[in-house]
């Protein structure tokens, strides 16, 4: 019986959200998500810190918008058509990372995902949990709470 069960969480999947942050292609966990959208109408907040680009009324809930590309040391996204924010819950309140552009749900096996390297697409490795090898890139896997954590 326990053979089996280490059968089944050697081979278990992870569901990826998979989007940009300028040209580096990163993943989260969906069950992360709590939605993504393309609300743009911000108010600045006076005195944050440069990567919080501002602040949105999402349905009454008030969402901290913070610019991943700068918070991961990258420059600045740049706000496009494409570009969207993605909203998490962290410690109760809402995020939204904004995003250059959003890509794909994949699939990854848990024996595929490796270590993260120290350096993926200029960004700190210590933002990552791992790295997941698609037919034709390398996703980032993003650790949220790390980011969103770090000062």
């Amino acid at each position: 019986m326990k053979d089996i069960s280490k059968t089944e969480a050697k081979h278990a999947t992870l569901e990826l959200a998979t989007f940009y942050v300028g040209e580096a292609l990163c993943g989260m966990n969906i069950l992360k998500i709590q939605e993504i959208n393309k609300l743009m109408e911000m108010t600045r907040v006076p005195q944050a810190p440069a990567y919080v680009m501002g602040i949105l009324n999402l349905r009454g809930q008030i969402v901290t918008i913070v610019d991943l590309a700068k918070k991961l040391g990258l420059p600045s996204t740049e706000l496009t058509e494409k570009s969207r924010n993605i909203i998490v819950n962290s410690k109760g309140e809402h995020i939204g990372l904004m995003t250059s552009r959003i890509s794909d749900v994949v699939q990854a096996g848990s024996d595929k995902i490796e270590a993260p390297p120290a350096n993926i697409g200029g960004v700190q490795g210590k933002y990552f949990t791992g790295v997941y090898k698609t037919e034709n890139s390398l996703v980032g896997i993003l650790d949220v709470e790390s980011v969103l954590m770090d000062e």
